[in-house]
């Protein structure tokens, strides 16, 4: 990832990946339950490589922060961001709104925050975020099935607790919420992430483009899978 934008270094968003600690039967189940448990758990290792792979180059502060405050052990010898911690309790909401309180106390004041099933997430799509931070108060993209593959938002996020995580119908929730609140909003596109076998062959196609060495090594294990039939 190059740093070369028109966002100065010191000016950097926190960058934030929500992630859970790949195992079977705890992570992808959905997509496990169309290609069973040892591919879908040997998918969501190669999902969190991606992801990892940019916090480990994020110009700015990074944060790991895994759904379990038992897996800290594991996150922080991950060594792939300056800080890691843990989510907290509650649906995903809720642990997005205890996180963001918790870092904004330690003085960081625009968040982004991404979870491991977006690999197509390119340094673009950051820097296009970043970019739309310096004009808007919350920037969201969205995913093609209805939810989103990243928020991002200089100011506290609303209540979250209440949205529907998980459905299509989070996007426009997450939006209207953001606009009740008075937050100036700016969509920054739309990607798509990894959730069912349907979107493996996509993925594969996108990948054919990259150069980034998690992203090539999940295109093989692809390949090797076979899951893309």
């Amino acid at each position: 990832m190059t740093t070369a934008c028109a966002v100065p270094e010191a000016q950097w968003p926190c960058l934030v990946l929500l992630c859970k600690r790949p195992a079977l039967g705890h992570s992808k189940q959905r997509l496990a339950r169309q290609v069973g448990l040892p591919a879908a758990f040997a998918i969501a290792r190669h999902l969190l490589a991606c992801a990892l792979e940019d916090l480990a180059e994020w110009p700015g502060h990074s944060v790991l922060a895994p759904d379990h405050g038992q897996h800290l052990a594991w996150a922080q010898g991950l060594a792939a961001a300056e800080e890691c911690l843990s989510q907290g309790a509650g649906n995903l909401g809720e642990r997005i709104n205890q996180l963001d309180r918790c870092l904004r106390q330690q003085g960081q004041q625009r968040l982004i925050y991404i979870g491991s099933d977006c690999p197509v997430l390119c340094w673009a799509d950051y820097q296009r975020v970043a970019n739309l931070l310096q004009t808007h108060d919350t920037v969201l993209m969205r995913a093609r099935d209805g939810g989103v593959v990243l928020l991002a938002s200089n100011l506290p996020w609303p209540e979250l607790h209440a949205l529907p995580w998980s459905s299509e119908r989070l996007a426009e929730a997450l939006y209207d919420c953001c606009h009740a609140a008075g937050q100036r909003i700016a969509w920054a596109g739309e990607l798509f992430d990894i959730d069912h076998q349907q979107d493996l062959p996509p993925l594969y196609g996108c990948l054919g483009h990259e150069v980034r060495p998690a992203r090539l090594a999940l295109r093989r294990a692809l390949e090797q899978l076979a899951v893309l039939a």
